[in-house]
């Protein structure tokens, strides 16, 4: 996944304030403890990162 698409899509999901805000200081159990976005700047693929945000809110499968 390219990272516009991961924007695009953490917009449309969860709007530009709450999804920037989720990215930078939401921790993700899955990444380790890691924020999205120190997720991402290690080297995770987006796409990974994505879907720990949609289990961790209970984004329908369908939106994944």
């Amino acid at each position: 996944m390219r990272l516009t698409e991961f924007h695009e899509l953490l917009h449309t999901e969860f709007g530009v304030a709450r999804g920037d805000a989720l990215l930078a200081d939401h921790t993700l159990l899955s990444m380790n403890g890691r924020t999205g976005a120190q997720a991402i700047e290690a080297g995770v693929d987006p796409r990974d990162v994505w879907r720990a945000l949609c289990a961790e809110f209970d984004v329908p499968r369908t939106r994944w």
